[in-house]
């Protein structure tokens, strides 16, 4: 059943009102009649399934049968703060992650990135988020994930320290602490997980996360392509810790 995520202002008294260009989809694209029945999620985990009963060119009123709990959203909360690369490979990897489960995405600008956005940032973040949003009704997520605003490495650092208990950050020449052992150690709280651009990260920003108490971890004897490290770190935290996760709420 297709899918779509509505503003808060377009939930009415007993219906929902689908605007603009998802109104077009549902009329030019899915053909859709009136009777037809889609999902509408608030994008609060909340899911409504909904009778269409008014089409318009741009408009789509369809009202409310059920509401029920959307149960595809991870327990865990990963932020990925990924090195901006170049052209499809950054969406890309926006959305596998959304498909993955990530929470949330921050674009971020290293010493190796080699792509230059100056001026375009804002269509470039419109465009990724585009992105998130596909991926989010394709996979039947809860929310949409948002794609935050560039950064630049050392303000990405210090935002992750403030805002997530744990990081995991993955680096080619780490020899000794595994990704397995570092998920071991998370008990609980959210998780970011650093990913370097094409080149991966310079000396001097190993350098400076090392001093702010950040250890770096391997993924393993193979390197990864900079949209597959995302994706393949991001799964092994939820299935590693997503039953204890779930486990532990249960206790509380």
């Amino acid at each position: 059943m297709p899918k779509f995520f509505v503003e808060k202002e377009d939930f009415k008294d007993g219906y929902i009102l689908i605007k603009d260009e998802d109104a077009i989809h549902i009329n030019s694209v899915l053909r859709m009649k009136i009777n037809d029945e889609i999902i509408c999620c608030d994008n609060n985990s909340n899911d409504y399934r909904c009778l269409i009963t008014q089409l318009d060119k741009k408009l789509v009123k369809a009202s409310i049968l059920e509401k029920f709990k959307n149960e595809n959203e991870p327990s865990i909360k990963v932020t990925l703060y990924q090195g901006i690369s170049k052209g499809e490979r950054m969406e890309l990897t926006i959305q596998k992650c959304v498909e993955g489960g990530i929470d949330k995405i921050v674009p971020v600008i290293t010493d190796y990135t080699a792509v230059n956005f100056k001026g375009k940032e804002e269509k470039k973040i419109k465009r990724w988020n585009k992105i998130s949003e596909s991926a989010a009704k394709q996979c039947g997520r809860g929310k949409i994930p948002v794609v935050e605003n560039i950064m630049n490495f050392k303000d990405a650092v210090n935002y992750a320290l403030k805002y997530n208990e744990n990081i995991i950050f993955p680096y080619e020449k780490e020899e000794e602490n595994s990704l397995k052992n570092a998920v071991k150690s998370i008990i609980s709280g959210s998780i970011a997980v650093f990913i370097g651009p094409e080149g991966g990260f310079s000396q001097e920003e190993i350098q400076f996360i090392k001093e702010k108490g950040i250890k770096t971890i391997s993924l393993g004897k193979r390197i990864l392509r900079t949209e597959t490290a995302g994706l393949v770190t991001l799964v092994i935290i939820l299935y590693e810790l997503e039953d204890s996760y779930n486990f532990n709420k249960q206790e509380l």
